[in-house]
C-alpha cells in the first residue's frame, strides 16, 4: 500500500491514475446517463455547428456528437481491452513456448514470431481483418492477433533473461515442473515490463480500432465507436470540424491515459505483487527433521549414492562440437565428501550441472552410467525422477543473491519443495520451512520466513539455500563454490554447517571450489580437473604432500601459506588454461608442464588406478618438478 501511495504522490502517477479512472468510469456511466440524448434525432438541426445546446455540433441526422462520443467510450474501451487480452494471452503462449517445450521445439515458434514481427502491425491487422471479416468481432481478433507477435517477442526475451538464474535452476533441481516454475518463478519476475507493455498495447488497440472502423472494417451501424464517429464526421469536417475532432480527441486522451498508467503501475509492482504468507503455525506442528519418506529409501543400493562413468557434455560450435567435459568418471558414497578443484573452465561446475540435469539445449549430456541412488538420470524426465531429484539431491549455488526468487518470501520458497514432493498442506509446509531455517542456524526463523531474500545477509542466504536442500531428506549435496562471495568468517560458518549436516545424517557431499586448501580440510577425497577431464583422484590428506600430477602440485604450490616468504615472488602456473574449443593432441596440460616430453605432445595419458585406489593421468606421475616463480608484477592471484 505504501508503494502505491508513493506512486500517487508523484505528478505523473496521480495524473495517469486520475485520467485512467475517469475513462473507465465514463465507459460505465455514459451509456446509462446519455444514451437517449445521443440517439435523439433532430431533423431540423442537421449538421449544426458547436453551440450551447450541442457542444460539438450535430451529425447528418441531427444527433448530438458530444453525447455520442461519450456513449461510444464503452464500446471503444471494451473492444480495445478485448483485443489487448487476446494479444497478451497469445503473446504469453508464444513467448514461453521455448521454456515449456524446450529449445528445439520452440525454435519453430520463435521463427514464426520473428517473421510476424518483421511486418508492420497495421498490415497484420488489415490481413487478419480480411480473414475474419468485417465487423467488431473480426476487428477484435485482427487487432489482438496482430499485437501478439510483439508481445511474444518481449516475453521470449524476458523469459530467457530469467530462466538462467540460480533460483530457477534450484527449482529444477527440486523437481518442480516447467509450468509451475513458469508461474511461480519466471512470470512474477518479468511482470513489470509485461504490465507496462500490456497497457501500451491497450492504448495502441484504441488507435487501431479507430483506424479499422474509420476504414469501414470495424464497428458497423447502428453500433458506433470512436472510429465510426470519425468516419461519419470526416464527410462534414469542412462544415463542422468538431464532428471529427471530438472523437479524435477522445482516442488521444484514452490512449495517453493507458500509456501513462502503465508507467505508474510498473513503479507500484515488484515484490509487493506476491501475496503475503499466512500466519505460521506453532512449532508443535513441526515435522521431525529426521523423517524420511519410504519411497526414497527404496532407491538406495548399498552405500553408493552417485555413480558417474564416462560423462561427456557437448555443445555445438562454429567449427564442430565442443566438449567442455570429456569422459569424467567418479563415484560418491554415503557420508563421503568429495572435492572437485581446478582452474576456471576446467569443467567442474558443468559436471555438477550435468549430474543435476540442468544442462539444457543445445547442450547434450552422454554417459555410460549416470545414477543417483540407483536411478538412471539419463532416462526421460518423469514424475518419479523429479521426486528423486527434489528430495534426494540438494544443490547449493555459487551466488547466494541469485539463488532465490526476489519476488517471493523465503518461507514460501522453502515450503514449495515440501508441498510439491511431500504433499504437505500449506501450514505444515511452512512449519517445515521454519524448522529447516532453524536447522541451518538462522536466528528468529519464524520472523525470517516472512522476509524477502534482499533482507537476508549473504551468509544467511547461503545457509537458507542449504536449508532448502534439507526440506527433503537429501542423500547428496552438491555445493558449487558455496563460499566464493562470502567473507572468511561466514565461509567457515557455511563449511562447518555442511560438515555437521554430513555427519548428522550421513549425507554425501560434492564440494566444488578453487580453494584447494578448503577442499583439503573439508573433504575425504579430491578430484582434480583440467580441460574437462579428471587428471588426478587422491585422498585429501595427501593433497599437499602426496600429489603425483604436476598440475595438482602446481595448484597446491600456488596457494600462499602462513610460512610463505613475503620477500619472495609467489608461485604461479605459467600459461593459460586450454580452450575447450581447441584442445590440443596429447596431454592437454603439456604446454604448461615443466615435465612435458615428446610423448606428452602426441599421446593422451589414460587415467590409471594404482593398488591404493588413487588415480592419475600423467606420463610422468610422481616425478619431481620445480615450481615456476614469476616477478611480483606478474603474480597471478588464485
Amino acid at each position: 500500500m505504501r508503494r502505491w501511495t508513493s506512486v500517487l504522490r508523484t505528478p505523473l502517477g496521480l495524473a495517469a491514475t486520475a485520467l485512467t479512472v475517469a475513462v473507465l468510469v465514463l465507459a460505465v456511466v455514459a451509456p446509462i446517463l446519455w444514451t437517449d440524448e445521443a440517439n435523439a434525432v433532430d431533423t431540423g438541426n442537421i449538421l449544426a455547428g458547436p453551440s450551447a445546446d450541442h457542444w460539438a455540433g450535430t451529425d447528418n441526422l441531427g444527433r448530438d456528437i458530444f453525447y455520442r462520443t461519450l456513449v461510444a467510450t464503452r464500446l471503444s474501451v471494451e473492444l480495445a481491452l478485448a483485443a489487448t487480452a487476446i494479444a497478451v494471452v497469445v503473446g504469453l503462449v508464444l513467448g514461453t513456448a521455448s521454456f515449456l517445450l524446450g529449445r528445439r521445439s520452440g525454435r519453430v515458434v520463435n521463427a514464426g514470431i520473428n517473421i510476424a514481427v518483421a511486418f508492420p502491425g497495421i498490415l497484420l491487422a488489415l490481413f487478419f481483418a480480411v480473414i475474419f471479416g468485417v465487423g467488431a468481432t473480426g476487428a477484435v481478433l485482427a487487432i489482438g492477433l496482430a499485437g501478439a507477435p510483439a508481445f511474444g517477442r518481449l516475453t521470449q526475451t524476458l523469459v530467457a533473461s530469467v530462466s538462467s538464474r540460480d533460483y530457477v535452476d534450484a527449482a529444477r533441481v527440486a523437481g518442480v515442473g516447467r509450468f509451475r516454475i513458469l508461474l511461480r518463478h519466471v512470470l512474477p519476475n518479468i511482470s513489470e515490463p509485461l504490465v507496462v507493455n500490456a497497457t501500451i498495447t491497450a492504448g495502441a488497440a484504441l488507435l487501431a480500432f479507430a483506424g479499422l472502423s474509420f476504414l469501414g472494417l470495424g464497428v458497423q451501424q447502428p453500433s458506433y465507436d470512436w472510429g465510426r464517429l470519425l468516419f461519419d464526421g470526416i464527410s462534414s469536417i469542412y462544415v463542422n470540424p468538431a464532428s471529427a475532432l471530438a472523437p479524435g480527441a477522445a482516442v488521444l486522451i484514452a490512449g495517453l491515459a493507458f500509456n501513462l498508467f502503465g508507467e505508474s503501475v510498473a513503479k507500484g509492482l515488484g515484490v509487493g505483487v506476491v501475496a503475503g504468507l499466512p500466519e505460521l503455525p506453532s512449532m508443535a506442528a513441526t515435522l521431525d527433521g529426521d523423517e524420511r519418506p519410504v519411497e526414497e529409501t527404496s532407491h538406495v543400493g548399498g552405500d553408493l549414492v552417485l555413480d558417474v562413468r564416462d560423462l561427456e557434455v557437448t555443445f555445438p560450435g562454429p567449427d564442430g562440437p565442443i566438449r567442455p567435459v570429456r569422459g569424467v568418471s567418479f563415484a560418491v558414497r554415503r557420508g563421503e565428501a568429495v572435492g572437485v578443484v581446478g582452474e576456471s573452465g576446467s569443467g567442474k561446475s558443468l559436471t555438477a550441472l550435468a549430474v543435476s540435469r540442468l544442462v539444457g539445449d543445445p547442450g547434450r549430456v552422454d554417459a555410460s552410467c549416470l545414477e543417483l541412488l540407483g536411478t538412471d538420470l539419463r532416462a526421460a524426465d518423469t514424475k518419479a525422477q523429479r521426486q528423486l531429484l527434489g528430495t534426494s539431491l540438494a544443490m547449493v549455488f555459487q551466488d547466494p543473491m541469485t539463488s532465490f526468487n526476489p519476488t517471493r518470501r523465503m518461507g514460501g520458497q522453502l515450503a514449495e519443495v515440501a508441498r510439491h514432493h511431500q504433499e504437505m498442506d500449506r501450514r505444515s509446509a511452512l512449519a517445515r520451512a521454519v524448522d529447516r531455517l532453524r536447522a541451518v542456524r538462522i536466528d528468529e526463523p519464524e520472523r525470517r520466513a516472512h522476509q524477502y531474500p534482499h533482507e537476508f545477509s549473504g551468509g544467511m542466504r547461503q545457509r537458507a539455500m542449504i536449508g532448502m536442500g534439507l526440506m527433503g531428506s537429501p542423500a547428496l549435496i552438491v555445493a558449487d563454490e558455496p563460499t566464493t562471495a562470502l567473507d572468511v568468517t561466514v565461509q567457515q560458518q557455511v563449511l562447518d554447517l555442511l560438515a555437521s549436516i554430513r555427519a548428522a545424517d550421513d549425507v554425501a557431499l560434492v564440494l566444488i571450489s578453487h580453494d584447494v586448501t578448503v577442499v583439503g580440510e573439508v573433504c575425504d577425497r579430491v578430484l582434480v580437473m583440467y580441460a574437462g577431464r579428471i587428471v588426478e583422484d587422491l585422498p585429501a590428506s595427501e593433497l599437499a604432500t602426496g600429489a603425483r600430477h604436476p598440475y595438482t602440485r602446481a595448484l597446491v604450490s600456488a596457494v600462499p601459506a602462513m610460512d610463505t616468504d613475503l620477500d619472495e615472488p609467489l608461485a604461479v602456473i605459467p600459461g593459460r588454461p586450454v580452450d575447450p574449443a581447441d584442445v590440443p593432441e596429447g596431454c592437454a596440460y603439456a604446454a604448461r608442464c615443466p615435465l612435458a616430453s615428446a610423448r606428452c605432445l602426441t599421446d593422451d595419458p589414460v587415467l590409471e588406478t594404482d593398488s591404493a585406489g588413487r588415480r592419475v593421468a600423467c606420463w610422468h606421475a610422481g616425478e619431481p618438478v620445480a615450481v615456476e616463480i614469476q616477478d611480483r608484477e606478474e603474480v597471478e592471484v588464485r
